[in-house]
């Protein structure tokens, strides 16, 4: 590297981009190299160009590069590629930065101008040369002339070492085999986190394996997740309450006014409000009739207090008389219509059984928020045999029932509860596909106010384009997948954080069971192979192989079509 010490070794070009300065004429100055470390780690690869406060230009020698690409180190195997981390020296310690873009020097052969982002500063320990004490963040920036060189992988150990804070493991830092990646859970869970990536990049299994080892660390937790598909219950067996239609027992009751509207009225229009106004009048006394109401004295139509479905339908019935002759009844004929419809119907037993008008609000609660846990800190419901008309509404009853659950019981010791929602982008959509339901107002407001309660809020989705405007930047943790669509790969880099912008052009090129991880629950950006999680812990969202299973002899498959149907017939019963 002796062309280095050349005081007109790095020529930066005009064409650098943005009107690049020169470095022509100033010689690199010569810094003292890292004390420890081989050949490759203790020579420069390159030298700052220019210096801004997010992102900054330096150019790097090819002829370095190309050496320390045959390095056994695969940190140093990497230096100077987009993605890679380097190091420059500042006073008495060191600062890390990310490498960003590459372009060619035009007026230098062996020349690259690159675009970097600072990461963190670290002290150097003076008799090993280590980094130690990393923080994100710049407090001293390097003047232009300062040499680069390439970071190690004791470097990278040392920066993405745990600070103390209690850490879950989930996987390897990109590019060594060794360095064990971590989360920081309270941070995690403290500001809201969201897991993205197109659909076949290992997004299920990954979640499963976060929340397992979630588990591991906490097996008194409150998880409760909402699975749209019926994916998780196989990777929770063990350790997980699986909940669905045959044994979930939501009363209809625990509903508030507006789920009622959602559920009960079918109109639209000028239409609406009048069947809303008389569901209100006539919800009110039907739940005044319960003991309790009699007991608290004056309640408001939105009180979760138990009612009968039929005494709600006899008070129609009888408002109804009271018309006179010129008022119309439709309004209360179509109301009446859709509350006996749902009564009648099988598909809605789960949530409008006639066993289900006890005072169950306390036992609901307690098996759907593992309290206590017995071990199980994870609730898994299952919401895919629930009728779609009414899906929302269960995914937005149960939302809310964790939101007041958490205002109501501030005065008690903490427990916090992290609510789950995979599918996200169908529950919180944008502006353009909302549908007014809701769900999407409780789980925006639980983005927005939910951790001031203690709850925590994990958004899993494909399509984080699709998710409302907001609800993505309110998380202080995002999880990112491989994900194919322009579109959503620059919404994620609106939300992310200005310095995780190098490690973000490598979204598109992420491997399967690879991510980005920016935010608070890391020290810094982190690309990471997420560990393998054995086959009994995985959720059943494995591709078919349609060759293997079309060249199967298709034996039984008559029976097969036969039990289907009758499945189809009973609609789940």
């Amino acid at each position: 590297m002796s062309e280095m010490a050349n005081q007109d070794h790095f020529q930066a070009v005009g064409g650098a981009g943005q009107g690049a300065p020169t470095a022509q004429g100033a010689a690199p100055v010569r810094q003292a190299a890292p004390t420890i470390g081989n050949g490759n780690a203790t020579q420069p690869i390159g030298v700052v160009l220019e210096i801004a406060g997010s992102s900054s230009f330096v150019a790097l020698d090819l002829e370095r590069l190309n050496e320390c690409a045959e390095d056994a180190d695969p940190s140093i195997a990497l230096a100077g590629q987009v993605g890679s981390q380097i190091k420059i020296r500042v006073g008495g310690g060191w600062l890390l930065a990310s490498v960003r873009t590459q372009k060619k020097d035009g007026r230098n052969n062996v020349g690259i101008i690159a675009g970097i982002d600072f990461l963190g500063e670290g002290e150097e320990e003076k008799l090993t040369g280590r980094i130690h004490s990393f923080r994100r963040g710049v407090t001293r920036y390097p003047i232009p002339g300062s040499l680069i060189y390439p970071a190690t992988n004791a470097d990278l150990r040392q920066i993405y070492a745990s600070d103390g804070r209690t850490s879950i493991q989930i996987g390897t830092v990109f590019p060594t085999n060794d360095i064990r990646a971590g989360l920081y859970i309270d941070a995690m869970l403290g500001k809201h986190f969201a897991l993205l990536g197109s659909t076949g990049t290992g997004k299920s299994t990954s979640a499963a394996l976060i929340l397992h080892r979630i588990c591991e660390a906490a097996p008194h937790g409150h998880i409760v997740m909402i699975d749209p598909h019926g994916e998780y219950s196989a990777a929770f067996r063990s350790n997980g309450m699986l909940l669905d239609v045959s044994n979930l027992q939501m009363p209809y009751w625990l509903m508030n006014f507006e789920e009622h509207c959602e559920v009960f009225l079918t109109s639209t229009g000028n239409d609406r409000q009048e069947d809303a106004d008389i569901l209100a009048k006539c919800l009110l006394q039907a739940r005044s009739k319960n003991r309790l109401a009699e007991s608290l004295g004056k309640i408001t139509v939105d009180a979760p207090i138990p009612y009968l479905l039929s005494d709600l339908t006899n008070i129609i019935q009888l408002e109804m008389g009271k018309l006179d002759k010129a008022s119309s009844s439709a309004p209360f004929q179509r109301i009446k219509g859709k509350i006996d419809e749902l009564k009648a119907d099988p598909r809605y037993q789960f949530m409008f059984s006639g066993m289900l008008v006890g005072d169950t609000m306390a036992e609901f609660i307690s098996k759907i928020f593992r309290m206590p846990s017995d071990g199980k800190p994870i609730s898994i419901i299952d919401v895919s045999g629930v009728p779609s008309d009414v899906t929302s509404t269960v995914v937005a009853v149960l939302s809310r029932l964790v939101f007041d659950f958490a205002i109501w019981s501030r005065d008690e010791r903490g427990r916090p509860i992290l609510l789950i929602c995979e599918e996200a982008h169908r529950y919180v959509p944008n502006e353009k596909n909302a549908d007014g339901s809701s769900v999407g107002r409780i789980l925006s407001r639980i983005a927005k106010e939910g951790r001031k309660y203690g709850i925590s809020l994990g958004l899993i989705t494909q399509r984080p384009s699709d998710l409302a405007e907001g609800v993505l930047s309110q998380c202080g943790t995002i999880i990112s997948m491989r994900l194919n669509n322009d579109r959503d790969q620059n919404f994620v880099k609106a939300a992310m954080p200005e310095g995780a912008r190098g490690f973000l052009d490598a979204i598109p090129a992420l491997r399967n069971r690879e991510c980005i991880i920016c935010g608070e629950g890391v020290s810094i950006p982190v690309r990471v192979s997420f560990d393998d999680l054995e086959e009994i812990r995985r959720p059943a969202s494995e591709d078919p192989s349609f060759i293997e299973l079309w060249n199967d002899s298709g034996h039984g498959d008559e029976d097969a079509v036969h039990r289907t149907v009758a499945r189809w017939r009973a609609q789940g019963r």
